[in-house]
């Protein structure tokens, strides 16, 4: 016979459900929180209390309702003392920030990406990021652990080095490296840039309540992180998304992954640089966007056939996928501002009726913060799945 689960598993189950449902939406009326998670009054009452009493979330009095009756009682996450740090290692920056229970951005830091720097090199100057953050922790706080958003793919000398979402390891090195610098057994999760960033616009972004998404973030590659049903699809192993180099053009410019055509040689930044005059990384590329803007003819041209191949490979994407919502984020951003009508008249013209209708096509509603935000969900996964294992 199978077991059912016991009282203790229920509740905590049911102090994961609260302590993430007021992580995700802010400060809630215990009313509200019945509503919303389905149970009693005295039990919320209850998990409120041993919430509270962990030093995770805090109980007060709700602004003026104007209602008669006696207001419920309003339970905010303790966002000034549990934090997590997380970490954004770019093409062409570093940037770390301390973030609060409940998406809170605490404090922040950034500085240039060495050139030639690898992933795992990088660790020293995140830490001496920490280090200055953590002068104006307070002494209760709470560090729950840390998240690091990396590039889909990290170029080496011996080749690529990939992203696994699901193990949390760029390469075995990083989380080593950063774990020695900061001297803490918590723990380091390492995720996809647009793996993460998808997870933060949907639990606080452009698409909250989409629960069939694809975000799209390009850094010199291509990465797509992609929810279906709620949850992230990152394929066996955690190689899912590398939608870079879906091949689009048979025979076309060589990709850095040895086949030709990949969707990254023609919508990816080289190929807005070569549309330039000159120039390498994500400052250039945005450049020529804005030239594109102010009337130059080279870069409108480049921006216009960018904007081309970037609706080629969305209208694929939509007749796959059917998602509800398409996000346009790191520079992708930027071009696809720039070209949303060639966008949209190729999303048209070739994806099936029945998908492109109703698919909506957006930027990033935290802006340049998702990666960020995205990657301390990552370190905050586990303080929600056990609230009260996961403190000291």
């Amino acid at each position: 016979m199978r077991v059912g689960p016991s009282q203790e598993d229920i509740r905590r189950q049911n102090l994961g459900a609260l302590l993430r449902y007021v992580h995700v939406h802010g400060a809630t009326s215990r009313a509200e929180l019945t509503t919303a998670l389905g149970l009693n009054r005295s039990t919320i009452g209850a998990l409120t209390a041993d919430l509270a009493g962990a030093g995770l979330v805090s109980e007060g009095a709700p602004r003026e309702t104007g209602r008669a009756g006696r207001p419920s009682p309003v339970v905010r996450p303790e966002s000034e003392r549990v934090f997590a740090y997380a970490y954004s290692i770019e093409v062409d920056r570093l940037r770390a920030a301390r973030v609060g229970l409940g998406g809170a951005v605490l404090d922040r830091r950034e500085t240039a990406r060495p050139c030639g720097v690898a992933a795992a090199e990088t660790a020293p100057l995140l830490a001496a990021f920490v280090k200055e953050m953590q002068q104006s922790v307070p002494a209760d706080s709470v560090y729950v652990g840390a998240g690091v958003a990396v590039c889909g793919l990290e170029l080496r000398e011996e080749g690529p080095v990939h992203v696994k979402p699901e193990t949390g390891f760029v390469d075995r090195s990083l989380g080593a490296a950063l774990g020695g610098h900061l001297d803490s057994e918590r723990p380091i999760l390492v995720g996809n840039a647009a793996d993460v960033s998808a997870l933060a616009e949907h639990a606080r972004g452009a698409a909250v309540g989409c629960d069939d998404l694809i975000y799209l973030h390009r850094d010199v590659g291509v990465d797509a992180g992609i929810i279906v049903r709620g949850r992230r699809l990152t394929g066996h192993g955690g190689f899912g998304g590398e939608v870079g180099h879906m091949v689009v053009q048979p025979g076309g410019r060589e990709c850095g992954c040895g086949s030709r055509g990949c969707w990254e040689t023609v919508i990816g930044e080289y190929a807005l640089l070569d549309g330039g005059a000159g120039g390498t990384g994500r400052r250039a590329a945005l450049s020529i966007v804005d030239a594109a803007a102010r009337g130059d003819a080279t870069a409108k041209a480049a921006v216009r056939e960018i904007g081309d191949w970037l609706g080629f490979g969305v209208a694929n994407l939509v007749n796959i996928f059917n998602p509800g919502m398409v996000i346009f984020g790191g520079t992708l951003r930027d071009v696809y501002l720039a070209s949303a009508a060639r966008v949209r008249s190729r999303l048209n013209s070739m994806a099936l009726p029945a998908s492109r209708e109703q698919v909506k096509l957006r930027t990033p509603q935290l802006g340049e913060d998702a990666a960020l935000l995205g990657a301390a969900e990552l370190a905050f996964e586990h303080l929600l799945a056990a609230p009260l294992d996961a403190t000291p």
